[in-house]
């Protein structure tokens, strides 16, 4: 079968800075709904579109194409009564940005504690970087109509979120 839009892929895959440095592989596999559903990176899906199992690609993408250049405004500091306790460097936080509608919440990683305040980061671990994704095409098969319905695929026993 071909990658199209509303096919199920399945990869092994690494990513790694461009200093050759790994940050994450597959454990043995992942695998994505196609076709613009924010599974996975748009310029991988773009590299995969068309190709078939046993593909291989190797996608470097800039930070503008991966989780984008730092944001300072992502960086708050906070009052330390507004936090549990036993807060400290490395816990995440959801919470809503300045000027944020409702609905918009952004995870929060906590990067310092005082006695006073708490510092909290918005912006990706991987922001600013340069990321080399190279793939595998292990498996594709097309999406189920519950899959498409909800905009993800679902595990090999029913229903995952």
């Amino acid at each position: 079968m071909v990658i199209a839009k509303n096919s199920v892929v399945t990869l092994s895959y690494t990513l790694s800075d461009d200093a050759g440095a790994l940050l994450e592989e597959s454990d043995p596999t992942i695998s994505y709904l196609h076709g613009g559903y924010d599974g996975i990176f748009p310029m991988v899906e773009e590299a995969l579109e068309g190709q078939t199992v046993g593909y291989s690609c190797t996608v470097t993408m800039e930070p503008e194409d991966a989780f984008g250049e730092y944001d300072a405004s992502l960086q708050r500091t906070e009052p330390r009564d507004l936090f549990p306790p036993q807060v400290q460097t490395g816990m995440q936080f959801e919470g809503q940005p300045e000027g944020a509608g409702e609905d918009e919440t952004v995870l929060y990683t906590v990067t310092e504690v005082t006695e006073d305040t708490v510092v909290v980061d918005g912006n990706h671990p991987l922001v600013g970087k340069t990321l080399v994704f190279v793939c595998t095409v292990q498996g594709v098969r097309e999406a189920t109509e519950e899959e498409l319905s909800h905009g993800h695929v679902h595990g090999d026993h029913g229903h995952h979120h």
